[in-house]
């Protein structure tokens, strides 16, 4: 399944691409936004492309790399939480773009990793990273009700959290669940249909949300936005749910009100009829962008005496 960038030309737009910048894409996925944006930058200038995901980096690179020999290029597999210290290795000061897609790619739906409730054969796996950490099946099995309980109903607003949670550790008893079939099982005599929609669907986000810490980066990378950008950096963030775009939102929102950073959308970007009928991922998508002001690079200078 090829991936397709969410929100291009608003993307483009917001980041204002120059020759000579720098770029950070912090979640290069299938490379189709840095593409794009490597084309506005006459493929001169420097980026940094950050993925978990090995393999999304390697595809990624392969269709670049010798695209855009003259532009520095860093290719690094790490989480675009980390982007500051990774700025401070690679001795580049600040970023005069800055990227975060935050949706999984479509890649992930084709891994093998458990993200589609689809591929009712697959282990429920749900990294991003597939050498480190705790799998969704880890959770499932190894956390209390009351956990479990807590990572539907906060990371998916689910419903129907205490119920399925119930569910869970009720099934567990007889057999671990370990595939994506046996969880669509449980969930299916614990949270009613909603129309089309999956029932599974909120409870799959919550793993996926709690397995690869996705809020918890979110929120890092936020905090560090004045230490990572240039005096007139801009900044470009795509979120698919409510949770990451109301976090996205308040960070925009300070930073403004205290005069850091200055909204380039006054209201979030979302997709256009056509492109929702071409790519139905793109329905839930929101883009926010801001372009920071000297002030913040002030503040970022005293930072470092």
């Amino acid at each position: 399944m090829a991936h397709v960038p969410v929100l291009l030309k608003e993307t483009v737009e917001a980041l204002n691409p120059r020759r000579g910048e720098t770029l950070v894409d912090g979640t290069v996925g299938g490379g189709g936004h840095l593409s794009v944006l490597l084309e506005r930058m006459n493929g001169g200038g420097r980026f940094v492309a950050m993925d978990l995901d090995e393999k999304n980096l390697s595809s990624a690179r392969e269709m670049i790399e010798n695209k855009y020999p003259q532009a520095e290029q860093h290719w690094i597999k790490g989480n675009y939480a980390d982007t500051l210290a990774t700025l401070k290795f690679l001795g580049i000061e600040a970023a005069d773009m800055l990227l975060l897609d935050l949706g999984f790619s479509s890649e992930h739906l084709e891994s093998g990793r458990g993200f589609s409730f689809l591929k009712p054969e697959e282990a429920l796996d749900m990294r991003y990273n597939d050498s480190i950490g705790a799998t969704a099946a880890d959770i499932v099995n190894g956390s209390t009700e009351s956990e479990l309980e807590n990572i539907f109903k906060k990371y998916g607003e689910e419903k129907f959290a205490k119920k399925a949670a119930r569910e869970i550790v009720q099934a567990r008893k007889g057999k671990k669940i370990k595939l994506v079939g046996q969880l669509l099982e449980v969930i299916k005599h614990s949270v009613p249909s909603r129309g089309r929609v999956n029932p599974a669907t909120r409870i799959f986000q919550a793993l996926r949300i709690a397995v690869n810490d996705e809020l918890g980066n979110l929120e890092r990378v936020l905090a560090d936005l004045p230490s990572i950008m240039s005096a007139d950096g801009r900044v470009a963030i795509i979120s698919f749910h409510s949770l990451e775009d109301r976090m996205v939102k308040n960070a925009f929102r300070d930073l403004s009100k205290t005069g850091r950073a200055e909204l380039i959308f006054k209201k979030p970007a979302a997709a256009s009829p056509g492109e929702r009928r071409i790519n139905p991922r793109s329905r839930s998508a929101k883009l926010r962008a801001i372009k920071m002001t000297s002030k913040a690079g002030k503040i970022k200078a005293n930072n470092k005496k």
